[in-house]
């Protein structure tokens, strides 16, 4: 192979092949060939090939069942013209980057946005980075650079809620103003409703923070999980009876919080029973950043180095502060057995 590649390892056993361009264009690629959808880093490594495509934007936190929705009108439209599907996106989102710890919690990193996107058949995804220059960006600016300059749009679904542009003057009544002079079509993209409500990333949120993983499912077309690499931690869980595989979320905010049953899959787990802790280790000194960490109730896996996906079922109890090791340690075995029961009893 003349470039670069990362394999990624997916739940079902099979596998991702990133290759790695120095052109910084990432696409999964299928025995050793490149196909599937393309990760373009930034507006500077748009290429010719890239130009010509029916476009949407936003942040596509979780890629939800409404996200899906779009997915599909764009897939449609771009059919009917025959040209390629783009997504454009930030890294940060443009919240982190004003107000990190204001922002909303992700539900998704773009990690795990890729797969979820190429699955719905999207052909490109382009990933801004949100900064100081991007923010400072007109929406006459944005338009001509990103849209027209960029990628020549031809169609843009774009959602009524949407802005964009420095002091936000950028919405769906602005680029359908702009649609004739830079010949694209403009339409909003369709709202999906679910269970009586509009389907959106707030509605999953709000269903995490209430632990309703059911109802987070029907917003999102699938059980809500969260993956990582595990990496080396304090081993502290070795004392206490409960040796954890400690993952790092990569996220400013955690959308969950507390002590959780779950199922694990990765480094030679599948659908493993454990118990999860989500949080900042109030007992052994509370950290900024929150952190996943999983003990498998059945078996001492070697899992470091191995990326796990964990399938979060029903939330056992909050965080909490300890006033000693040993009141950890009993209370970890407490969520051992009550992690256990639970599972033993809903499979």
């Amino acid at each position: 192979m003349s470039e670069l590649h990362r394999v990624i390892a997916r739940r079902d056993g099979g596998v991702w092949l990133i290759s790695l361009s120095p052109a910084g264009i990432l696409r999964p690629c299928v025995g050793g060939e490149q196909a599937g959808m393309e990760l373009i880093r930034g507006r500077h490594n748009l290429r010719p090939q890239h130009r010509g495509c029916a476009v949407t934007i936003g942040a596509f936190d979780g890629v939800h069942l409404g996200h899906q929705a779009v997915l599909a009108h764009l897939k449609a439209e771009a059919y009917a013209r025959g040209v390629q599907t783009t997504v454009v996106t930030f890294e940060p989102l443009p919240r982190e980057y004003l107000r990190p710890l204001e922002a909303p919690p992700r539900i998704t990193t773009l990690r795990d946005k890729w797969p979820l996107l190429e699955a719905c058949g999207v052909d490109h995804v382009l990933c801004l980075p949100f900064n100081e220059r991007l923010r400072q960006l007109s929406a006459r600016e944005f338009v001509e650079h990103v849209f027209v300059e960029g990628l020549g749009v031809k169609y843009l679904a774009f959602g009524d809620d949407f802005r964009f542009g420095n002091r936000r003057e950028g919405d769906l009544d602005y680029v359908r103003a702009l649609a004739d002079k830079f010949g694209y079509a403009v339409a909003p993209t369709p709202t999906l409703e679910v269970a009586g409500a509009r389907a959106s990333s707030t509605r999953i949120r709000d269903a995490l923070a209430a632990a309703d993983f059911d109802g987070a499912e029907q917003l999102l077309g699938r059980p809500f999980e969260l993956a990582g690499r595990v990496l080396h931690g304090q081993k502290l869980g070795r004392q206490l009876d409960a040796p954890t595989a400690n993952i790092a979320l990569h996220r400013i905010r955690s959308p969950l919080h507390g002590v959780y049953a779950v199922n694990v899959w990765g480094g030679g787990l599948a659908c493993a029973q454990g118990v999860a802790n989500v949080g900042v280790k109030p007992t052994i000194g509370e950290s900024l950043e929150a952190t996943l960490e999983v003990h498998v109730l059945t078996g001492a896996p070697d899992l470091y180095g191995e990326r796990l996906t964990v399938r979060f079922r029903h939330k056992l109890r909050d965080e909490q502060k300890f006033p000693s090791l040993d009141a950890l340690k009993a209370g970890i075995a407490s969520d051992k057995a009550n992690a256990t029961a639970w599972l033993a009893e809903h499979g």
